[in-house]
């Protein structure tokens, strides 16, 4: 069970690295076709669908709970306040590795934050 959670995870990571740049298992498949190429299983965008329901559960929470942004500091986290009700309404029994992705987003969120306020400051500095 624990490297399904692990793979789950990975294939997280690819998901959003792959929305970072834009691609998409459709690009990626268009791309393939115009280069003949066949595509690699290996290399082809995972897709929301791919995902067990506690993964898309985890993420649709996530997507509607509230941010906690501070104008100095950024984005810090989500407001995990109405939590209980997100696990309630989607009736999560592996609440574990749902409050794992949900931690795995929100560290990702903060670091994308942290980075964008770094560079829009250096970006000010230079001005």
């Amino acid at each position: 069970m624990q490297s399904q959670k692990e793979e789950a995870l990975k294939r997280l990571e690819r998901l959003y690295k792959n929305l970072d740049t834009g691609m998409t298992r459709n690009k990626y498949l268009d791309m393939c076709e115009q280069l003949n190429q066949e595509p690699s299983d290996l290399e082809i965008p995972p897709d929301w669908e791919d995902f067990p329901n506690v993964v898309q559960e985890a993420i649709n929470t996530f997507n509607q709970m509230g941010d906690r942004v501070f104008s100095e500091i950024g984005y810090t986290g989500k407001d995990y306040t109405n939590l209980n009700h997100f696990i309630d309404i989607y009736g999560v029994e592996d609440k574990e590795f749902f409050l794992e992705i949900l931690s795995w987003l929100d560290s990702r969120a903060i670091k994308k934050s942290s980075e964008q306020l770094k560079r829009d400051y250096e970006k000010l500095k230079r001005k």
